[in-house]
């Protein structure tokens, strides 16, 4: 299968690519004509595109599905005005010009897999979440509600789309987990604010095959939690944290000081309790390859002491 991919560089794209490739895809990573590349085959083909104007390559003609996982990190820097204009551009704009190219192709690819988040929600306390569920009210809700909705209109040209509604993901290179393994590596780790906010995370080993299932299985459309089935609470992963790295857990961030460093950004992402389930994977029969989290920071880590 021949599949366009895009945010190719970043935590998911630098693992899918790969992985689609091995499994013997052909991929083409979209990027910037001033940065393609003439031979990266080894990690996907790169075909140029623009996403200011959807302006596409012409290698992309004869894709048979999307991979849209562009975004500019929501954890890199305090969110001025300015920074959540480029958050916000970053997804739902290019969302929008990639829908606007995929109209402009004579042969459409079947399929659009689009990055979203368990952001979505918004901070729900100890709700149960489903794909069902409503979204919130916050900033991080309303982007990521916005951003679907550029995604969503690929139906309208015939394309199944799948919005895959990321959780925290667990990966030894990049994302959320380093940053929360770092104050254990000097003895001060320990739980955020009051430590009973939920939290939704998935190893990025599943991340690769819920990606792969939304990619070749039909039946999968819409909306879709890529979490583990168990989410806990941050005193609850901060211990299990501790002890896969032998250290202690005897320090907390008080909720006041996280605020006052980082400002909105700290209620959105480390005080904010997302509860949320995989149903609709459960219903597919998927088999998650790390259900439990200390299995999957132990996974993590043992990868990590191999490098």
């Amino acid at each position: 299968m021949k599949i366009l991919v895009t945010g190719s560089s970043g935590l998911v794209g630098s693992a899918l690519v790969p992985a689609l490739v091995e499994a013997g895809h052909t991929v083409c990573r979209l990027v910037r004509p001033d940065t393609v590349r003439k031979d990266a085959a080894h990690d996907g083909f790169e075909v140029g595109w623009n996403p200011a104007t959807g302006e596409l390559g012409g290698a992309a003609v004869g894709a048979e599905a999307v991979v849209n996982l562009a975004g500019a990190s929501i954890a890199d820097g305090r969110w001025s005005a300015g920074r959540k204009a480029v958050l916000q551009a970053s997804r739902i704009d290019t969302t929008r010009a990639l829908v606007v190219a995929l109209q402009k192709m004579n042969a459409r690819p079947r399929v659009l897999v689009s990055a979203s988040a368990t952001g979505f929600y918004g901070n729900r306390g100890d709700e149960l979440l489903t794909e069902e569920s409503p979204p919130g009210n916050d900033f991080l809700s309303k982007t990521t509600k916005d951003w679907e909705t550029e995604a969503l209109k690929a139906e309208a040209i015939g394309i199944r789309v799948v919005l895959a509604r990321f959780g925290i993901v667990l990966a030894r290179n990049g994302g959320a987990l380093p940053a929360m393994m770092l104050p254990f590596r000097f003895f001060a780790g320990g739980k955020i604010g009051s430590g009973q906010q939920w939290m939704s995370w998935i190893a990025m080993e599943d991340v690769v095959e819920i990606l792969r299932l939304a990619i070749e299985n039909g039946n999968v459309r819409g909306p879709i939690n890529v979490v583990s089935p168990q989410p806990v609470q941050n005193a609850g992963f901060t211990k299990t944290l501790a002890s896969a790295m032998h250290r202690p857990a005897l320090f907390s961030a008080p909720a006041f000081a996280l605020r006052l460093a980082l400002g909105e950004m700290a209620d959105a992402l480390l005080l904010s309790s997302q509860r949320v389930l995989p149903q609709r994977l459960q219903k597919l029969g998927y088999d998650f390859r790390h259900a439990d989290l200390s299995a999957a920071l132990k996974n993590v880590l043992k990868q990590n002491s191999e490098e």
